[in-house]
């Protein structure tokens, strides 16, 4: 779900379909964004109030509205007055449905499995991985046979379904109960995982919204190569988040936490030498980006469960990571219409992931109550 809109950048610009311009398209962002934040930050409270499971379904029902507004906005997408508002509204829906589901499925996870919280993160993460791989290759299948919203109709079907499927669930057991509503006040060792995962929104979000334009408008390739370079990315991820879960048996997670954001600096160094092309060595940096991305923002949420485990941690993580999610969603728009080359932009993304790399040496070396596992 929230991989649909820069799955479908290529549809929503253009000119032949809705035809958004750069900055149009980053600022579509702002209301997902805005949504997400307080839907996490909302969702520890809302869970005490109304149980984790409504919680969960409501977060399905927001993705399921999301998806049916993308649908319906095709119908007027030549109509910019009012196919954008659709989009704005779509994109907000999406915010909330991620904000409600994701921070309750991993404080469930930790919950049902407190000895292992970051491996079961991982996993969990991992599958959740899985669809936003799909998402571009859906795209490129159903543009392919004519009819490019056949993904969000897949996705409000699929929506559904999850929803269904959810009403006989035990989702309101003890453990979750007891994860739901062990809130207290964030202590002050949080904001140093806080800025960490606000920073990885922003290296994770310049892959996965950003590098479709790198690769079709400054590396050479077309649409298809565009869209291989996002469906790359995100089943590196993948990969790499159940190779991480398995490595840990031989490597102390607090190594590959520390590592991974060097492996994205040199992933996006080296997009940023291949902006002139070709295509498809652009497409293997964003896998090697992918694997760096990996585990980064679960060992983050498992990290803040373990080290705080007397409060709500997750929902908060998760808010910080939308909001550096919303700065290169839409912040990088602005910076390229000015004349800032996308290449450049990746540089300066891979500043920061070694920035991430010492916030990670930090966070796992004696503040606060070391994790047990990372």
């Amino acid at each position: 779900m929230l991989v649909t809109f820069p799955a479908a950048s290529g549809i929503l610009s253009a000119k032949s379909y809705y035809g958004l311009s750069p900055t149009l398209y980053g600022l579509m962002f702002i209301p997902q964004v805005a949504a997400a934040i307080a839907a996490s930050l909302a969702g520890g409270r809302l869970s005490r109030r109304f149980g984790t499971k409504r919680i969960y379904q409501a977060g399905l029902a927001a993705g399921l509205v999301a998806m049916a507004v993308l649908f319906g906005s095709q119908f007027v997408a030549h109509t910019e007055a009012v196919a954008y508002p659709l989009l704005l509204v779509a994109t907000a829906f999406v915010g909330l449905g991620f904000g409600l589901t994701v921070p309750t499925l991993n404080v469930l996870t930790a919950a049902f499995h407190p000895k292992s919280v970051d491996r079961s993160t991982l996993i969990l993460n991992a599958l959740l991985g899985v669809g936003t791989a799909l998402a571009p290759i859906f795209v490129v299948v159903f543009v392919g046979l004519g009819f490019w919203w056949g993904l969000p109709l897949l996705s409000v079907l699929i929506l559904a379904a999850l929803f269904v499927i959810s009403v006989p669930l035990p989702l309101a057991g003890d453990a979750a109960q007891g994860a739901a509503s062990r809130f207290t006040p964030v202590p002050a060792g949080f904001w140093l995982l806080a800025a960490l995962a606000l920073l990885y929104g922003v290296i994770e979000t310049m892959s996965g919204n950003w590098a479709g334009s790198l690769v079709s408008h400054t590396s050479g390739g077309d649409a298809f190569a565009a869209s291989a370079a996002l469906t790359a990315f995100w089943a590196s991820v993948t990969a790499g988040r159940l190779a991480s879960a398995g490595l840990q048996r031989w490597i102390p997670a607090r190594w590959i936490y520390r590592v991974l954001p060097l492996l994205v600096a040199a992933a996006y160094i080296a997009s940023w030498m291949l902006t002139k092309g070709p295509a498809i060595l652009a497409i293997f940096a964003f896998v090697a980006a992918g694997f760096g991305c990996s585990a980064l923002l679960p060992l983050t949420v498992s990290l803040g469960e373990e080290q705080f485990p007397k409060s709500s941690t997750s929902g908060p993580l998760i808010a910080t990571y939308q909001v550096g999610y919303g700065i290169a969603a839409f912040g990088v728009g602005p910076l390229t219409a000015g004349g800032v080359g996308l290449g450049w932009v990746f540089l300066a993304a891979g500043a920061v992931a070694v920035v991430v790399s010492i916030l990670a040496f930090a966070t796992t070396s004696g503040g606060g109550r070391p994790s047990p596992s990372v």
